[in-house]
């Protein structure tokens, strides 16, 4: 049974999609990308194989969604809104839970930003944005390579093979898988599920 929380940020309520396992040792927690909801086909894929390994999941939107915008705002209030979610729900309906999370492109960069803030133990990035478009001016936008380095928590990113974005390179501690698709993840969702499923295994055994 899914519930639906409002819970208070410093940028307006956010909304969790809240589904709790008996007996559960670990939460997944994925936020939405910049102009889709929590109902993405690939964020409901990899929620499906977190409820399937018995983790609670809590799909996030950010107070702007909430609010019925579209159009995201400045990167440090999208973090500190899903920093006042993550750690509500960790001192409250996800107590005592190993903590991993993630979410699709833009979400999957906020969980990397604050990664560290959030005690995670792991980041599941869906659709990565690795290669902002080309800037009007003509020169390339800066690599957002960076926000993976940063990460010093085991790390797998899902990607469709033809992302116009890129596809972002392993590295240590993170493991990179590519489903058929372009940058919605949405052509081989049996793909995106055996992923994250596979990584689930290997990050929380037993």
């Amino acid at each position: 049974m899914v519930r639906e929380l409002s819970i208070e940020t410093p940028h307006g309520p956010a909304r969790a999609h809240l589904t709790l396992e008996t007996d559960a040792r670990a939460a997944l927690l994925l936020g939405h990308g910049a102009g889709g909801g929590v109902q993405a086909r690939d964020l409901v894929a990899a929620a499906g194989a977190g409820t399937a390994r018995s983790l609670s999941v809590a799909l996030v939107e950010q107070p702007y969604r909430v609010a019925g915008r579209r159009s995201p705002p400045p990167a440090r209030h999208l973090d500190a809104a899903w920093v006042a979610v993550v750690q509500h729900l960790a001192s409250r309906e996800l107590r005592d839970l190993a903590l991993v999370v993630g979410g699709r492109s833009l979400g999957a960069r906020v969980a990397c930003r604050t990664a560290g803030i959030t005690d995670a133990v792991g980041v599941l990035c869906l659709a990565f944005p690795l290669q902002p478009p080309r800037r009007r001016t003509g020169a390339p936008a800066p690599s957002r390579l960076p926000e993976l380095e940063d990460v010093e928590v085991p790390t797998l990113v899902v990607q469709g093979d033809r992302d116009p974005f890129g596809i972002p390179p392993p590295g240590p501690g993170r493991v990179v898988r590519l489903a058929h698709g372009d940058h919605s993840l949405r052509t081989d969702l049996a793909a995106v599920s055996g992923a994250v499923d596979s990584w689930l295994a290997d990050l929380l055994p037993g």
